[in-house]
């Protein structure tokens, strides 16, 4: 069985997301004979990757909303990550453009390192406030993540490396629908959008294992 799992570094629900659906592959029996891939979206590829402001500014001028009613949009995803021990501190966080944090992804896998570094991203971001989009930052996560520094930064200062991949991963995405993320494909037939919860990926699972 292979699941695709599309998601971005700076997505409040692909870590949620993410561990759920680890969570659900725990307490699955054949989960060894599961293939996880990763595969990249930029929920603004727009994005810079110094922001002045903070999250909560961003998404107030987003959504056309206060800061007060941003606070209390947000207590509910910092709840459900926390249920599942995530720590999301969203008052030091600003938002930021991860294309080079995915180009580097696609160079890890190549490298077998590629799950490692794609959990110390979303812990990097969303606990520790670290800008996934600044290059030696990335760099500094790469190590931590078992990956040479230096190879890393020669991949993250060549702009063309690993961009056709990312690339065509969104364009992928486009394909089958996928308006968001998290978005989940199992064995190409089955998909589920956003951070379900963990009855539902152990439903699908049961459901396509059965088949």
């Amino acid at each position: 069985m292979k699941i695709e799992v599309w998601s971005d570094f700076v997505c409040p629900f692909c870590y949620i997301g993410k561990r759920r659906l680890e969570m659900a592959l725990d307490q699955f029996p054949h989960s060894d004979e599961i293939e996880v891939e990763f595969r990249s979206f930029e929920l603004d590829p727009n994005a810079p990757k110094y922001a002045e402001e903070g999250i909560y500014d961003s998404l107030a001028l987003k959504f056309g909303s206060s800061i007060e009613q941003v606070k209390e949009m947000n207590k509910g995803i910092i709840q459900q990550a926390a249920d599942i021990g995530l720590t999301y501190n969203y008052d030091n966080m600003k938002p930021t453009n991860t294309f080079d944090a995915h180009r580097l992804a696609k160079y890890a896998k190549t490298q077998g390192k590629e799950k490692e570094l794609i959990e110390n991203f979303l812990h990097g971001y969303f606990t520790e406030n670290k800008n996934v989009g600044d290059i030696d930052t990335i760099a500094d996560i790469a190590e931590d993540s078992g990956i040479d520094r230096d190879q890393a930064l020669e991949v993250l200062n060549d702009e063309t490396a690993y961009a056709g991949d990312v690339r065509e991963d969104e364009q992928m995405a486009q394909q089958m629908g996928a308006s968001g993320v998290p978005f989940f494909v199992i064995n190409r037939k089955y998909s589920l959008s956003g951070a379900q919860p963990l009855d539902t990926f152990k439903e699908a699972l049961e459901k396509v294992w059965k088949e």
